[in-house]
């Protein structure tokens, strides 16, 4: 991933002493750097201790940040003292560059506080800037707690946060989404409206799914991409008791399927498999699903762009593999548990450490198991894990999520295809919500625990309504 690059104001009041502005811009350096995040700052030379009071230190703090538009992730406002609202505000309007800005105050110390030159009040601060901001229409993000020692783990825990909310917004709303072949007819629940995603900045790039499997057969099985291709399946996965015909054509699907990726600079893609690919080509796509979605390019079958959509929200955030799963059995009687299930594509990362590549049981009663070899078998490891769910709601012209988290189980079960035992806490009012919201089936899910700088990015600064499920 790229680092990434921060813009910082340094908030100061012209009745504070400058030192307490001074420290509070060296500090911030140096924790970013040691972060490994480049700061755009203000220098001591360009205005007072480098930070913005008068509206002409928000003029050249804007200006600076204008110069590193490309660059600059999110801005953090820190305040090592009162601050001056309205420069804090003016550098963020005048910079026009639209990214999530964090809000830190810092903590003043008790015994302190008698003495004027060690005072802060950034306490008081923080919430006229966070007034000023609102009158400006600027969203921000606020630290976890209100003033914090930006040495302290809870500050640093929060950039971390902060760096999830940036790749968030920077990636989904400029994502390209591919799409290979048309929406099976039997399957509505992926319809979607192409522009509404547009409205909100995603782009979906198109690839009928004969001119697929034209260019698939312009491959030779001696061609050193294929054979390299071929060469990384079975390093990839047990490939024991599959046709070695079957190895080649999936070699050949993703000659094609990264190429065309690359060539259209996409960050996700969505495959119709069910039962094309299968009939016509004969193999099912999963294993090389599952490998480029193991290698942060997610893939999602049926042509689920929002699933596929999804499945990049939870990889910008957590930066692991994403996988698409059906929300698909209950669990015997317990209410909070439910069998999350694929045939499957998931990527590697996420299963025990026992998988295989098999046939599709249930497709292979209609087309024949000699055609639909490819599915990766195994079961999920437990861990925590977030879940994500994002559509286009072509009533409110929006587009709708959900999010949560829970944990996979070790919970006996015993079934074809990648699968898991999931608990979720109070799941009966999410399936409730699923359903009276109509949600597709399938559901993104990551192992890690994001859910909150998912919330944060998508519905304060991308304006998606979304549903945190808290449990």
């Amino acid at each position: 991933m790229a680092q990434t690059t921060f813009g910082v104001i340094v908030g100061n009041r012209g009745f504070f002493p400058d030192a307490l502005a001074k420290e509070g811009r060296d500090t911030i350096v140096k924790i970013l750097k040691k972060k490994g995040i480049t700061p755009i700052i203000l220098t001591g030379r360009q205005t007072k201790s480098g930070a913005v009071e008068t509206y002409d230190d928000a003029v050249k703090c804007a200006n600076l940040f204008k110069a590193h538009r490309d660059d600059i992730d999110g801005i953090i406002v820190t305040l090592p003292n009162f601050g001056d609202e309205k420069g804090v505000a003016n550098t963020l309007r005048l910079s026009e560059l639209n990214v999530p800005v964090l809000v830190h105050a810092w903590a003043d110390v008790p015994s302190k506080m008698p003495v004027m030159g060690q005072r802060r009040d950034s306490f008081c601060g923080k919430i006229s800037v966070c007034n000023n901001l609102n009158q400006y229409g600027i969203p921000y993000t606020l630290t976890s707690l209100h003033t914090q020692d930006p040495k302290a783990s809870s500050f640093l825990d929060d950039i971390d946060d902060f760096e999830r909310v940036c790749r968030i917004v920077k990636g989904a709303q400029q994502a390209r989404i591919g799409a290979i072949g048309a929406r099976p007819a039997a399957f509505n629940t992926v319809r979607y409206s192409e522009t509404i995603l547009e409205n909100y900045g995603v782009s979906v790039e198109t690839l009928d799914l004969s001119e697929f499997f034209g260019q698939i057969e312009k491959l030779k099985d001696s061609d050193a991409v294929v054979r390299s291709n071929l060469k990384a399946i079975k390093n990839y996965i047990s490939t024991k008791g599959v046709p070695k015909q079957a190895l080649v054509k999936m070699s050949k699907l993703k000659t094609v399927l990264d190429r065309w990726s690359a060539e259209n600079h996409l960050d996700s893609v969505a495959i119709q498999c069910w039962t094309s690919m299968e009939e016509y080509f004969g193999v099912v796509p999963c294993t090389v699903m599952s490998m480029l979605s193991n290698s942060l390019m997610p893939n999602a079958c049926e042509v689920d762009v929002l699933g596929a959509l999804s499945m990049y929200v939870l990889q910008l955030a957590s930066e692991r593999p994403s996988a698409l799963v059906d929300w698909n059995n209950n669990y015997a009687d317990d209410p909070d548990r439910c069998v999350l299930f694929h045939c499957s594509n998931l990527p590697k990362d996420v299963f025990e450490d026992n998988i295989s590549m098999q046939y599709q049981d249930i497709i292979a009663t209609s087309v024949g198991k000699e055609n639909t070899y490819g599915t990766v078998f195994g079961r999920m490891a437990p861990s925590p894990f977030t879940f994500f769910r994002a559509t286009t709601d072509t009533n409110s012209g929006q587009i709708t999520a959900y999010v949560g988290e829970g944990r996979t189980t070790s919970d006996p079960l015993t079934t074809f295809g990648g699968y898991g035992v999931v608990h979720i806490r109070n799941l009966q009012s999410l399936l409730q919500h699923i359903c009276e919201g109509g949600y597709e089936h399938h559901v993104a899910v990551n192992f890690a625990k994001v859910s909150e700088s998912i919330t944060e990015a998508c519905s304060k600064y991308l304006w998606w309504d979304v549903y945190h499920h808290m449990g």
